[in-house]
């Protein structure tokens, strides 16, 4: 295996597969707290045994292949989940396809074809509620049971609480659907971001004074329309900044757009793909019944936002680099 983080795919040759490796089993969506015990759990089973930790997660996530019409808000597309993963330490990842062959694969083949045959593991490390294989028969229980059998370790961490409720990524879609940063960025143990293209608006911003950076974000997401103070990465450069995200209730209500303002920077951003890393609610969309009193607010909710950035001056996800 190279020194970067390597991604394995379904079509990779079992010759490229490192025998052996401890591996973090999960969906991962989002890469919070809890997927950290499961990861810091391998992390140390692979520093014990001198073998490589890996990830095995899914794509797409089971619950799209399940419910195909049931709208999804993801904390993270494909791509960004293996970014925060290649920031954990762990040495790669191995992506399995989910679909029908796989949703159909019971739990004992999933553990000897999968893991042992193919994968080569020596351990393994999931949460307490992880369930595999056709009909989620597949448990940590299971995996304990069959652990000596097999020859492996296994690892079964129990669930993270901050202030006696559970982290989840259901629960960090919560909060990010009613506003609550500070409570998703505890909980992920990073602000929540997002990654998209600067593309053409309609360029009202920049005739307010205030000229921002358009991405549209996945149609599913289900983050709170309002005003936020940012932190935006492009490659290893920080900006800050302020952002709405909304329907622009003032001029047109039309499709959400994730519109951002960047402090003190002047440049071209069109064709960019920028992180966008949200670091603190400001206030709820509104409509201004002047241009006036919309500009007014646009400063109130520029200084609110310089001062929420400055007392979070390091606030940022940590990004590895895949390949």
């Amino acid at each position: 295996m190279s020194t970067g983080f390597t991604v394995i795919r379904d079509n990779t040759p079992m010759s490229a597969i490192p025998r052996g490796a401890v591996v973090a089993m999960g969906n991962f969506d989002g890469v919070h707290l809890g997927h950290r015990a499961v990861i810091g759990a391998a992390l140390a089973m692979g520093k014990t045994h001198g073998k490589p930790a890996l990830a095995v997660t899914f794509e797409p996530h089971p619950r799209s292949f399940f419910s195909p019409n049931s709208p999804q808000f993801r904390l993270t597309d494909e791509t960004n989940k293996l970014r925060l993963l290649a920031g954990t330490g762990l040495a790669g990842a191995v992506v399995m396809t989910f679909d029908k062959a796989r949703a159909g694969t019971s739990a004992q083949d999933f553990i000897h074809h999968d893991l042992i045959e193919r994968l080569g593991i020596s351990g393994i490390a999931v949460g307490y509620d992880f369930h595999f294989g056709k009909g989620r028969v597949g448990s940590p229980s299971l995996l304990v049971s069959e652990a000596p059998r097999l020859g492996i370790e296994v690892d079964v961490q129990a669930h993270v609480d901050i202030e006696e409720r559970p982290v989840s990524s259901s629960a960090i879609r919560m909060a990010l659907a009613e506003g609550q940063i500070a409570d998703a960025t505890t909980m992920l143990g990073a602000p929540w971001f997002v990654t998209g293209e600067v593309v053409h608006g309609e360029k009202r911003g920049r005739d307010l004074g205030y000229p921002t950076a358009n991405i549209r974000l996945d149609k599913h997401c289900g983050l709170k329309h309002g005003i936020y103070a940012v932190r935006v990465g492009r490659g290893s450069e920080r900006l800050d900044g302020v952002a709405s995200f909304g329907r622009r209730p003032t001029f047109d209500n039309g499709a959400p757009l994730l519109e951002v303002f960047l402090f003190d920077f002047k440049g071209d951003l069109y064709g960019k793909v920028l992180d966008v890393a949200f670091i603190s609610f400001i206030r709820d969309e509104l409509k201004f019944d002047t241009i006036e009193a919309l500009i007014r607010q646009m400063d109130d909710d520029s200084a609110k936002a310089r001062a929420a950035l400055a007392a979070a001056p390091d606030a940022f996800p940590k990004l590895g680099v895949i390949g």
